[in-house]
């Protein structure tokens, strides 16, 4: 659908990434604990798919779940401890691009090296990247549901930061810095425009 701006709805062309979209786009879960929280969520929200953002949270206790029942199972194998490996060298040279599912969603590495093997260039999306439009969504959504009439209140800044944790977000990977730190400033402005007052905490 292609990039529309910050808007909802069926057309808007914003996805997400990460468990709550994954278990959208899933029949199912591969072990029986996991599915049973899976029809349960479900069953529970009202089917396929859901969008509410705190939904993740329970979405990545499912994929938990799944996660500890996988290692049991893997950690019964006795090829887990068998001597068949593959050794994988350790001189890169050239370009490669890299796509692959994790935690927090779908990332994408791009990486150039020069002839001695010692990387030239790297370009990282990551899942973060993929979901800021959606996070934006979020937090405009909870502050207009949190702010009435200009009153802000003191639990405002932890409402809005319920909005954008739920994506476990990493600014530092989608940024490429290490800032060390997560001040969260929260602006609130008139319908003109006119800044009204500010709220921040240093995290």
């Amino acid at each position: 659908m292609g990039w529309k701006g910050l808007v909802v709805g069926a057309d808007s062309g914003i996805y997400r990434v990460a468990p709550l979209a994954r278990l959208n786009a899933s029949d199912g879960m591969n072990t029986p604990l996991a599915q049973v929280e899976y029809e349960r969520m479900y069953n529970t929200l009202g089917g396929k798919p859901v969008h509410n953002t705190l939904a993740t949270h329970w979405a990545r206790v499912i994929e938990l779940l799944n996660a500890a029942e996988r290692f049991l199972a893997l950690a019964q194998e006795p090829g887990i401890t068998g001597t068949d490996y593959r050794n994988n060298s350790t001189k890169v040279v050239g370009e490669g691009i890299g796509i692959v599912e994790a935690a927090r969603g779908i990332l994408i590495h791009h990486y150039k090296t020069d002839d001695k093997g010692v990387m030239k260039k790297a370009n990282l999306i990551v899942a973060t990247g993929n979901n800021y439009p959606a996070i934006c969504i979020s937090i405009k959504d909870a502050a207009k549901e949190l702010i009435k009439g200009g009153n802000v209140t003191d639990g405002l800044l932890n409402m809005v930061e319920m909005a954008f944790r739920a994506y476990d977000p990493c600014m530092a990977c989608a940024t490429h810095t290490l800032p060390g730190q997560l001040p969260l400033e929260v602006e609130i402005k008139s319908a003109g425009g006119k800044l009204m007052s500010k709220l921040t905490r240093a995290i």
